[in-house]
């Protein structure tokens, strides 16, 4: 049964902040009152912060990486290695990446996974403009670097087909240092970078 609130303000302060992943109302309460016993310009500043991050963070034209411009620094940057494209699920795995250090080429964001129990298909996530991507823009090295799920590996598969008929296009994968089922976003920087460097060819997993 849901708690009732002395004010109604205060109600539609814990239903909005409820509806963050992984808050429930017991701690979307917390934090409203947090907020409340804050200087009043603590909050205004989180208010306006969130105002900010929705009016001004835009996804890149090119990787679908979240950036501030039309296209991200990473993809602007000349001191990038453009010939390398490495594929991941969302944008904290691009942050993951790119917190190893071990890593200059550029990304591209396909917005999930192949999961058919949720509900998603090849064409709700950014395949196609991948494949167009490699095509036009002379790709010559495709990282997989997605899970090691059973929907990662799904989408590491299909991928793999469309790119399947470009010619000088090197498709690899990240070398299983990570447990299955773990996510990217979850390995340490150490393993991750090592598997980054040690990846291997992805039509060799057939022979496995």
């Amino acid at each position: 049964m849901d708690e009732e609130y002395a004010s109604g303000l205060l109600e539609n302060a814990v239903r909005e902040l409820s509806r963050l992943p992984g808050v429930g109302r017991k701690t979307a309460l917390r934090l409203a009152l947090h907020i409340l016993r804050r200087d009043e310009s603590e909050g205004i500043a989180l208010g306006e912060a969130i105002i900010d991050l929705r009016k001004n963070i835009r996804y890149c034209g090119e990787c679908h990486n979240i950036s501030e411009t039309e296209v991200c620094p990473v993809c602007a940057s000349p001191q990038r290695d453009h010939k390398t494209v490495c594929v991941v699920e969302n944008v904290r795995d691009v942050m993951s990446i790119e917190n190893t250090g071990q890593y200059n080429g550029v990304y591209h964001v396909l917005g999930g996974v192949i999961s058919p129990m949720d509900g998603v298909g090849p064409d709700q996530l950014e395949i196609d403009s991948l494949v167009r991507r490699v095509a036009d823009e002379g790709i010559t090295e495709v990282i997989l670097a997605l899970a090691a799920t059973m929907e990662g590996d799904t989408t590491n598969f299909y991928i793999f087909r469309k790119l399947g008929a470009l010619e000088g296009v090197r498709i690899t994968q990240l070398a299983r240092g990570m447990a299955v089922g773990n996510e990217i976003e979850y390995t340490d920087e150490l393993t991750l970078g090592r598997s980054l460097l040690q990846r291997t060819l992805f039509s060799d997993s057939f022979n496995q």
